[in-house]
C-alpha cells in the first residue's frame, strides 16, 4: 500500500518557531457515546501496542538555528494515546510539542547548532489502544446531513489531488449517483464506494497522483482511491475525509441519525473489502486532508515530517523513525526505566 509519510530528506531555509501547547481535544463527533442510544459504528475490540516515532538529523556542514518536526499520533474516539518514553541525543533541546489544529500534534526537535558529519536524533514512545470500529447498528436510520454542523463543512470543499468541484467529477457524480428515493442514504454511500473498487485497478506508485489522474489511468494505490472516493462523496454534498496511520490512508464519510447526532464511518478504498467498519491496529497520525503548516505557503494534503534552519549552507537531512515495537523492544525498555 501507499506509504503517505515517506522517508525524507528535504531542506527548508526558513526562520521559524513552533511552541509547546495543550493536548489537542476531540471533535464532537468523535467522542465516545451512550451505546444504547447508537445507530452508527460502534467501538469493537481492544488493540495495546507500542509504537516509536522520531527523526534522525544528519547535518553533512555548519547548522544552525534547527527545527524539526513530525506528526504523532492523539486521542479519537477509537484510539487512546499515552507518552511512555521521551529519548533524544544530547546535542538538542528539550522536546516540545505543537498543535496545528485540533485534533492534530507535532514533536517539535530543536538544535541550536550542529557541526559537520554530526547526527541527532530524537525520539517518543507511545502506547497506543486502539478499537476495531465496528459496522454501524441500524444503518437504514443514518441519514445525509442538510446541514452540517460548521466543524464539518470544510470536508464539503476541494483539497489538494481531490478536486470535487470539477466539471468532470459533478458530471460523473450525476450520471453515475442519481440512486432516487429508492436506495436508502447509506446504500448510496456503499454504490459509490463499489464503482471507485471496481473502476480503479490498485497499483502502488510512490508519487501521488490527482484523483483526475486515477480516473483516466483505471489505477491508483490507497491514496488516489481514497481521494476518489471522497472526490465524489463532496461532489455529492456528503461530508468526507482522509485518515492517515503509517503506511496507509483510508476514507471516512459524514451522516446523522434522528437526532442529528454525526457518525463518521470508515471504509478501506485499498485493500480488503470493508465498508462501514475499520479492524485497524495502526494509530491515526491525522484525520483530513488539507493543512496548513509555517513554512508552506499552499495547503498540504497531510503533514510530513519538516526541518527548518537559520543555516545550513552545507546540507542537512532527516529520517523519519516510523516503527512498531517488539514485545521484545517493549520488555527491554520497561527494563531500562
Amino acid at each position: 500500500m501507499s506509504h503517505p509519510l515517506p522517508l525524507y530528506s528535504l531542506l527548508l531555509i526558513l526562520v521559524s518557531s513552533c511552541g509547546s501547547t495543550a493536548i489537542a481535544q476531540l471533535d464532537q463527533d468523535d467522542v465516545p457515546r451512550d451505546l444504547e442510544q447508537e445507530v452508527g459504528p460502534v467501538l469493537g475490540d481492544s488493540n495495546v501496542s507500542y509504537w516509536e516515532f522520531g527523526l534522525k538529523i544528519q547535518s553533512e556542514g555548519n547548522s544552525s538555528g534547527i527545527i524539526a518536526t513530525l506528526p504523532i499520533p492523539v486521542d479519537w474516539r477509537e484510539q487512546q494515546v499515552e507518552i511512555v518514553r521521551e529519548k533524544k541525543t544530547d546535542n538538542l533541546k528539550r522536546l516540545t510539542y505543537n498543535n496545528i489544529t485540533k485534533p492534530m500534534k507535532q514533536l517539535v526537535i530543536k538544535a541550536n547548532r550542529l557541526a559537520p558529519g554530526e547526527t541527532a536524533q530524537a525520539s517518543v514512545v507511545f502506547r497506543v489502544n486502539k478499537r476495531d470500529i465496528d459496522h454501524p447498528v441500524d444503518p437504514k436510520r443514518l441519514r445525509f446531513s442538510k446541514s452540517p454542523p460548521s466543524r464539518v463543512r470544510p470536508f464539503l470543499r476541494p483539497s489538494p489531488y481531490i478536486e470535487s468541484n470539477h466539471p468532470r467529477i459533478k458530471a460523473l457524480v450525476k450520471k453515475e449517483f442519481d440512486f432516487g428515493d429508492e436506495v436508502s442514504d447509506y446504500d448510496q454511500v456503499e454504490k459509490i464506494y463499489n464503482w471507485v473498487r471496481s473502476h480503479v485497478e490498485y497499483e502502488f506508485d510512490p508519487v501521488i497522483h490527482e484523483c483526475l489522474e486515477a480516473l483516466d489511468s483505471g489505477k491508483g494505490d490507497c491514496e488516489e482511491l481514497s481521494s476518489l472516493f471522497i472526490a465524489f462523496c463532496r461532489a455529492k454534498e456528503i461530508p468526507a475525509r482522509a485518515v492517515w496511520i503509517p503506511g496507509h490512508t483510508y476514507p471516512e464519510f459524514y451522516m446523522e441519525d434522528e437526532q442529528k447526532q454525526g457518525h463518521w464511518i470508515p471504509c478501506q478504498a485499498a485493500g480488503d473489502y470493508c465498508f462501514g467498519a475499520m479492524p485497524e491496529v495502526r494509530p491515526i497520525l491525522q484525520k483530513g486532508d488539507k493543512f496548513k503548516v509555517p513554512g508552506s505557503k499552499k495547503p498540504l494534503r497531510y503533514v510530513q515530517p519538516m526541518l527548518t534552519a537559520k543555516d545550513a549552507s552545507g546540507g542537512i537531512s532527516i529520517e523519519w523513525i516510523n516503527r512498531r515495537l517488539s514485545e521484545q523492544d517493549v520488555a527491554e525498555m520497561t527494563t531500562d526505566q
